[in-house]
Parts: structure tokens; C-alpha cells; sequence
């Protein structure tokens, strides 16, 4: 396997920036692509050995490109996150004012970000998604739009200048991004981790949903993500993906899956992995009496002891 990473393209987004806060990152040769979905298929050919992709946003929620990917396509496990906070700076051709800015451009993710600032200041402004942010930034370069919006250090890269900076509509917003590679054995747990799974019901019936969310609840699990996404079956046909707390090693999350596995169509598991939004060496332990490890252990012993007789 190539010791190279993927990454959502071109250079300056960012998902580079985010990317190469992993110490891992700098034994590796990172690659832009020009999309998510080229960036994971080039793991799944072989070409990469990893891709680092965006999948959740603190303002608009899911990046479905992303979940969608990890939904219908070819399996794949994501195995680290980071957090990013995101301010955007307006980035224009040198000597460019904003009275003469019409058209703009960002990656449509960016667009719930910055509606507020570009309503205020840009009402009359044509928005246009590209690819990313720094292809944003490339086009602008290129005289395609007039503006983009992108990180503040891409501007250099492209040779535009910020015109503002600092923009956000909403304080403290943060992207994360996920390593995903091909599936293997998770890594080994940290006491602050983070499972991944997807989910389809049997049949669509009152209280389905509330049966899945039951498997989590009563071994005390609690749920840092929830959101369906089609299936391309029809208006109604849907799945959920999940980001519940714990590994897939501790004994409350193992029996939640194994339930899940039991009452639904198809589960998948997306894996594993630390959270990142706890510092190293930090523990996250259950929450409700009855769901630790060991409680889970003396009471597979007291049955074991049952059944022998030994009670």
C-alpha cells in the first residue's frame, strides 16, 4: 500500500490544514483530489493509503457527500478525527473592492457559514459552489468570480489578498474530519472513543426508531450524532448514521451492536476510533450504574453460575 494520504483538494483547504495536525501525516506524501468521492475511491483502488475527508460541520451538520460515501460505497473505517475551527476570509484578485465583487464562491458547506455576513455586505452578490474552498480560491485566480471564500492562508497560494477576514456567523464554528482506510482490526481502545455504525430497519413501523435508539439508551450509551440519509429506494426509505460513545471493545457497546444486529436489515460498521474532542490521556467512562465493563462481567458470571447451579 502506498504510504501516501488522500485529501480533499486542491492545496490550501482546509482539510490539508486539519490534516497535517496528525503527526502521522508528515511520514506520508499527501495527495490532493479534486473531490471526496475521488479521494475514498483512491483507497479503495489501492492508490492511497488513507483519505482525509470532512463529514460534520458544527453549523449545518452532516457533510453528506461524506456520510453518503461511507453509506453505499464499497466499505471503508474511519479510524481518526479531528476538530477545526473555521473562520473565512474573502479572498479577491489584488486591488479588487467589495463594491465591485457579483459573483462569489465557496464549497457549498461553507455557504450556511458565512449567510448572514454575505446578506449584510454582498446582497447582490451570485453564489456558486465549487469543488472546496481553495478550488474557490483557484477560480477566483483563474477570473472566473470575483470572490471566494476560504481560509485566510490560501490567499498566498493563489495569489489573492483578504479583502475581510474573520468572517463567521456563528462563534467557535468547527468542521471535523475523518482518516478513513480500508477496513481492518480497529485500533485498540483509549477510554475516550467514538463508534461509527449505520443502520437499516426491517420494515418501517411505529416505534422503529425509538427500538434502535433503545439498544443504545439501556446500556447507557449516549449518542454524539443522528441523522438519516435516503436510500435511494424511494420518498421514505431511510438509514441513520450514528456516533455513539465508547469502543467496540467495551462490553455495553459490543451488546448494543449485537443487538442492532439482530433487529435490523443491515448494520455497518464504520469503526472505532479516539475522540477528539477529549484530550490524550483522558477517560470517558459510562454514565449510568450497571454499564461498565466490569458490572457487565459479574453479571455474565452470575448467569454462567445459574446455569451450573452455583446461585
Amino acid at each position: 500500500m502506498p504510504a501516501s494520504y488522500a485529501y480533499l483538494g486542491p492545496e490550501g483547504t482546509f482539510t490539508e490544514v486539519a490534516l497535517r495536525t496528525l503527526p502521522e501525516a508528515a511520514t506520508r506524501e499527501l495527495i490532493p483530489y479534486v473531490s471526496v468521492q475521488s479521494a475514498l475511491d483512491a483507497v479503495r483502488n489501492g492508490e492511497a493509503e488513507a483519505a482525509f475527508v470532512p463529514i460534520e460541520n458544527s453549523v449545518e451538520g452532516g457533510v453528506t457527500t461524506t456520510l453518503d460515501e461511507l453509506v453505499a460505497g464499497k466499505p471503508l473505517m474511519i479510524y481518526r478525527e479531528v476538530l477545526l475551527s473555521i473562520t473565512f476570509a474573502l479572498l479577491v484578485r489584488p486591488g479588487t473592492k467589495l463594491s465591485e465583487i457579483k459573483t462569489v464562491t465557496a464549497h457549498p458547506v461553507a455557504q450556511p457559514q458565512v449567510r448572514n455576513w454575505l446578506r449584510a455586505h454582498l446582497p447582490d452578490a451570485l453564489w456558486e459552489s465549487a469543488a472546496s474552498n481553495a478550488d474557490g480560491a483557484r477560480l477566483v485566480q483563474e477570473g472566473r468570480y470575483d470572490a471566494a471564500f476560504a481560509g485566510e492562508f490560501a490567499a498566498e497560494r493563489y495569489g489573492l489578498e483578504a479583502l475581510e477576514t474573520g468572517i463567521h456567523d456563528a462563534e467557535n464554528a468547527q468542521t471535523r474530519f475523518v482518516l478513513v482506510g480500508r477496513p481492518a482490526r480497529p485500533a485498540a481502545p483509549t477510554g475516550a472513543d467514538k463508534t461509527s455504525v449505520v443502520l437499516w430497519q426491517n420494515d418501517d413501523h411505529p416505534g422503529g426508531l425509538r427500538d434502535l435508539l433503545g439498544e443504545f439508551a439501556t446500556r447507557g450509551i449516549n449518542l454524539m450524532l443522528l441523522q438519516s440519509r435516503p436510500t435511494g429506494a424511494g420518498i421514505g426509505n431511510y438509514c441513520f448514521c450514528i456516533d455513539a460513545e465508547g469502543h467496540i471493545s467495551d462490553r455495553r457497546v459490543a451488546e448494543a451492536l449485537m443487538g442492532l444486529k439482530r433487529i435490523c436489515r443491515q448494520v455497518r460498521f464504520l469503526g472505532s476510533y479516539p475522540r477528539a474532542d477529549v484530550e490524550p490521556g483522558e477517560t470517558v467512562g459510562p454514565t449510568l450504574p450497571g454499564t461498565s465493563d466490569e458490572e457487565f462481567v459479574a453479571a455474565s458470571d452470575w448467569v454462567a453460575r445459574c446455569q451450573d447451579g452455583r446461585f
